[in-house]
């Protein structure tokens, strides 16, 4: 839903259904398994082999800490649901209590695809994209008050007709 205001607009976006992806999940499991296993290593096993586990258990907590961050930086350029507040220049993305202010630069570039916004910088590498509109007319809307162009709402105009 697009409603525009003084300087902008506000754009209610519909959520996407999220993917599933439950590999990230069992791999924090099997860690956690793991950890349980070496503090029982720990006891039973001489010190050479506890310092081993140990150290397999540190660089699979590191490998796993480098697939969350992976993913959450992923996450982070998809803008799927949620309210858009998007005024010249900038956006205001509000989904879930959770408020991100996005700045674009004076290189960055938005390309409309059907009812999806992409924005990409100067080298052409993807920075967000944001879905959940519910017309190409939303999108088209968002886009024209991104690069600065001045929205007016459209008059229509109304003819009676008498029962002479």
């Amino acid at each position: 839903m697009l409603k525009l205001t003084e300087n902008g607009a506000k754009i209610t976006l519909t959520d996407a259904p999220k993917k599933s992806d439950n590999g990230l999940f069992w791999f924090g499991a099997v860690l956690l398994i793991a950890a349980v296993a070496v503090a029982v290593a720990m006891s039973l096993f001489p010190v050479r082999h506890s310092i081993a586990a140990l150290a397999l258990l540190v660089v699979a907590s590191f490998v796993f800490n480098l697939k969350r961050q992976q993913q959450k930086k992923a996450q982070s350029s998809l803008i799927q649901g949620g309210i858009l507040w998007v005024r010249s220049g900038e956006l205001v993305h509000d989904c879930h209590g959770r408020r991100d202010h996005i700045a674009l630069s004076n290189d960055d570039k938005v390309s409309q695809i059907g009812n999806q916004l992409s924005i990409t910088d100067a080298a052409q590498l993807p920075k967000y994209q944001i879905s959940g509109f519910d017309s190409e007319q939303e999108a088209a809307a968002a886009k024209a008050i991104l690069q600065g162009q001045a929205l007016q709402k459209r008059h229509a105009n109304i003819k009676l007709q008498s029962d002479n």
